[in-house]
């Protein structure tokens, strides 16, 4: 008989269930009653090593998560075909009435070094990333045939440039953009180092990256 799940997952539950469950019983009660009621929106990478919910240190309920690969926010567009990314978008905008929303970055992002390398090969006959990933083309060119700067610097220069991409594309959703300019939603870019923990923040004026905690 095949196992319902993995042998980790199950030992995490276990765990979740001893020490972490009865001290956040009532909060989950709650929110199973009441219903959520975030105020962040977290647009993140698909990537196991940048959880949102870990970085930030989260409690269930704090912030509705969406995760893609590269943290990409596609342009508004109502064509009819399926948009997961703008409807979580539409979701937590009309819906849950977000206050914030974050685009969260990371370095040695996998999508990212794909959008970079003309050697990448299709990983299946839909070439889903490919496509996807074509979002950066413009800058990943740029970025790919500047002989001055080496690879790493190349990547890490794109990670960021995509966030800024991103927030832009988050304007082109007309109920953000109203509800920016009312003053009742407020877009942020953010790029995490995995490995050293340092976190940098947009400046929402110069787009530029700055650290957030100097230990």
């Amino acid at each position: 008989m095949s196992k319902l799940l993995p042998d980790h997952l199950l030992s995490g539950y276990r765990s979740f269930l001893e020490t972490r469950l009865p001290g956040e019983r009532e909060l989950i009660r709650d929110l199973a009653e009441r219903g959520q009621h975030p105020k962040t929106m977290v647009i993140a990478c698909c990537d196991s090593r940048a959880a949102p919910e870990v970085l930030f240190n989260c409690s269930p309920g704090d912030i509705f998560v969406v995760r893609n690969v590269a943290n990409l926010v596609p342009p508004y567009e109502p064509d009819g075909e399926y948009h997961s990314t703008s409807a979580a978008l539409e979701f937590a905008v009309n819906s849950l009435a977000v206050e914030h929303i974050v685009i969260l970055g990371h370095g040695s992002c996998g999508g990212i070094q794909a959008a970079l390398s003309p050697a990448f090969q299709p990983l299946s006959a839909g070439d889903f990333i490919g496509k996807w990933m074509s979002l950066l083309e413009p800058a990943a060119k740029a970025m790919g045939s500047n002989n001055l700067m080496t690879g790493r610097e190349r990547q890490s220069a794109l990670e960021r440039i995509a966030i800024r991409y991103s927030v832009a594309n988050l304007r082109s959703f007309p109920f953000i953009a109203e509800r920016e300019a009312e003053n009742t939603i407020t877009l942020h870019g953010a790029w995490i180092d995995i490995s050293s923990g340092d976190l940098w923040a947009m400046d929402p004026e110069t787009g530029d990256f700055r650290m957030t905690i100097n230990e």
